[in-house]
C-alpha cells in the first residue's frame, strides 16, 4: 500500500460544550484518539476497557494494549481498515477528565469532575468522529467497559455500524460485580491521602493499589492464580519472621505500578459508570432495548469471568434471535476469566476477522445485486 494512504496518528478533536446526562455541562470538551491504517479503507471503532486508553496498537517502541490483534496483515488488518481508537471522557490519557484543566477555573478538575454514564461517553465519541468527518463505520470491538460503549453504541446510533462485537460484556452490571467496585471505592476513599479528590499524587494513595489489586483478583480465574504462584515462598532475611509469598509480590508489584499510570478521580469516575450501566435504564428493560439494535451482532464471552457470566452473554444473544436479529454467540473456553479478550487471539480473533469478512462479502453482494 502507498505511504500517503496508511496514517500512524494520536491527537486531539475537540467538540465544543457537551451536555452530560446528569444535566451539568462541560465546556471545551476535547477526546484523545489513535488512529491507524489505510485513510481509504473502512472504519473499525475500538472501545477500551477501565484501564485502558486510546493507544491499542501503539508503536514500535511502544506496543499497544491489542497490537497482536490489529496491524498490517493481523485480524483486524490496518493494511485495509483505518482503526480508531478513543480515550473515554472522563479517562487520564487526555480527553477531558479530572487531570485536566477546567477552562472555567483554570485549574485541573480533580475531585470536581462530575458523573459521566457510558451513554456520554459514547455520544462523546460519536461527535468526535463526525468531528473527523467519519459517518460511518464497519464494526465497533470493545471488551468489558469497552464492551458496554459497543452495545450503547448499537442502541443510540442504530445505524452507524454494520457490525457490533461486544465482548466480555453483560446487558447490565451485576450486584456481584458491583460488590467488587464497592470494595475499591471504598479502599480509596479512607485513604487518608484521598482528600476528597484534591490529592496531590495517585501514588501516595494506598488505597488506589488495593483497588487494583481487588480488580485483578476478578479478572482472572481461580485456576490460572493456583497454577501461576502454586504457594511459592519468597525468600525471606532471617532477620524477619513475616512469610511471604510470590503471589504477595506479584499482587503488590502490580498495585504500585498501576498508581504510576492511571488517576485516583478518574478511577473512580469510571467505576460509578461501569455501576450505573444497564442498557434497559429508562427503555423499560434491557430485552426492550434489545429491540433498537439494528447492526449484525456478535457476543463473544470467556469462560470463567466471574464479573460477566457467560451464561448471561449466550441469554442476551438468544433474546436478540427472539427479536429476529442477526445474532451470533462465541464462548472462550480460557483460564485466564474475564481478561480472555485482551490474550490467547488464536482462540477468537479468527472469529472476528471472519464475521467481518463475510458481513463484507454480503454486503458486496447486495451492492452488486
Amino acid at each position: 500500500m502507498s505511504e500517503n494512504l496508511y496514517k500512524r496518528k494520536a491527537d486531539k478533536v475537540s467538540i465544543g460544550r457537551f451536555p452530560l446526562e446528569n444535566g451539568e455541562v462541560l465546556e471545551d470538551v476535547e477526546i484523545a484518539y489513535e488512529r491507524v491504517g489505510n485513510l481509504e479503507g473502512e472504519t473499525i471503532i475500538v472501545c477500551h476497557a477501565l484501564t485502558g486508553n486510546q493507544f491499542a496498537v501503539g508503536t514500535e517502541e511502544l506496543k499497544g494494549w491489542w497490537s497482536s490483534f490489529i496491524g498490517p496483515d493481523l485480524y483486524i488488518d490496518t493494511n485495509k481498515y483505518q482503526v480508531f481508537t478513543m480515550n473515554v471522557l472522563g479517562g487520564c490519557a487526555g480527553s477531558t477528565g479530572p487531570t485536566t484543566i477546567n477552562p472555567l477555573t483554570g485549574e485541573k478538575y480533580r475531585g470536581d469532575f462530575p458523573t459521566v454514564t457510558i451513554r456520554d461517553i459514547v455520544h462523546s465519541h460519536y461527535q468526535a468522529l463526525r468531528k473527523l468527518k467519519i459517518n460511518k463505520a464497519k464494526a465497533i470491538i470493545g471488551g468489558s467497559l469497552g464492551g458496554m460503549q459497543v452495545l450503547e453504541w448499537g442502541i443510540l446510533y442504530p445505524s452507524f455500524a454494520d457490525m457490533l462485537v461486544p465482548m466480555a460484556v453483560t446487558p447490565y452490571f451485576t450486584d456481584y460485580a458491583l460488590a467488587f467496585n464497592c470494595i475499591g471505592r471504598k479502599a480509596i476513599t479512607s485513604d487518608p491521602h484521598w482528600k476528597n479528590g484534591y490529592y496531590q499524587d495517585s501514588t501516595e494513595i494506598k488505597g488506589l493499589e488495593i483497588a487494583r489489586m481487588v480488580g485483578l483478583v476478578t479478572y482472572r480465574s481461580e485456576t490460572l492464580f493456583n497454577r501461576r504462584f502454586c504457594r511459592e515462598r519468597k525468600e525471606q532475611l532471617t532477620t524477619n519472621p513475616t512469610i511471604e509469598y510470590q503471589v504477595d509480590s506479584y499482587m503488590k508489584y502490580q498495585g504500585e505500578k498501576f498508581t504510576r499510570r492511571f488517576d485516583a478521580n478518574s478511577y473512580l469516575c469510571l467505576l460509578q459508570a461501569m455501576d450505573q450501566f444497564d442498557i434497559g435504564w429508562k427503555r423499560d428493560g434491557w430485552q426492550q432495548a434489545l429491540q433498537k439494535i439494528e447492526a449484525e451482532i456478535c457476543m463473544i464471552g470467556f469462560s470463567k469471568d466471574l464479573l460477566y457470566p457467560p451464561n448471561m452473554i449466550r441469554e442476551t444473544v438468544n433474546e436478540l434471535r427472539m427479536k429476529s436479529k442477526k445474532a451470533t454467540y462465541l464462548e472462550v473456553i480460557t483460564e485466564f476469566g474475564h481478561d480472555g479478550f485482551l490474550v490467547e487471539f488464536e482462540k477468537w480473533a479468527h472469529e472476528v476477522k471472519d464475521l467481518i469478512e463475510k458481513n463484507e462479502r454480503k454486503e458486496a453482494n447486495i451492492c452488486l445485486a
